[in-house]
């Protein structure tokens, strides 16, 4: 039951928004190549209405997908229906994932580090469910590296994580990915729009690696 009007937004609007603003051609061919190279049992984290799913290889045998909104996972229903990889949803949570300790081949993760409340829990779980060898293969938006824009993201950020939410402008992804002990191999760094856009599309790709801890 959706008790508030903000409860009402985030479950029944920002869904719809994410789809039709993340399924531009410009960013599919982003996802194309963050999918790039992901084989057998794959967890997607943000898993959304299943934009990614056109672009798995062939490598991919089974998809497990994190996914908290109702709304989200109801939109994806012709989507799966139509992928060769069988999905199935298995949480809602990404900071706790329902899963034993290497499970997973490789993890997706796109558009969502922006969003949840403590992206270092979410890769600290990556790391745990990652087999020996895996990968997390990642597609975010983040903080731009130019002072105009970043100031604008700053200015941007409370009205952005009230209308879409909780969606931040000012993560700094790759520090992330470091802070929690991953390496990072970079695929992408760019805007995929341009003018008045460039706070919401600074968008950077990466496979990153779990470091051996001593």
């Amino acid at each position: 039951m959706v008790r508030d009007g903000a409860g009402w937004w985030t479950e029944r609007v920002v869904p719809r928004l994410v789809d039709a603003s993340l399924s531009a051609a410009p960013v599919d061919r982003l996802r194309a190549r963050a999918c790039a190279g992901l084989h057998g049992r794959v967890l997607e984290i943000g898993f959304g209405s299943g934009l990614n799913l056109p672009q798995l290889p062939a490598g991919v045998t089974a998809l497990d997908a994190v996914e908290p909104a109702d709304l989200a996972w109801e939109r994806s229903a012709a989507r799966r229906e139509a992928s060769p990889v069988a999905v199935r949803r298995t949480g809602l949570d990404g900071e706790r994932l329902a899963a034993p300790d290497g499970s997973y081949d490789a993890v997706l993760c796109t558009f969502t580090l922006c969003t949840v409340p403590d992206p270092a829990r979410v890769l600290a779980e990556v790391r745990r469910v990652l087999r020996p060898g895996g990968s997390l293969h990642l597609l975010e938006h983040g903080a731009a590296p130019g002072p105009r824009v970043r100031a604008w993201q700053r200015r941007l950020e409370p009205l952005q994580r009230r209308a879409c939410g909780g969606c931040h402008l000012t993560r700094d992804v790759p520090g992330l990915l470091a802070d929690a002990g991953f390496e990072v191999a970079v695929v992408h760094v760019g805007y995929v729009a341009e003018g008045p856009a460039r706070p919401w599309s600074w968008v950077t790709g990466a496979r990153a690696t779990p470091l051996v801890r001593p």
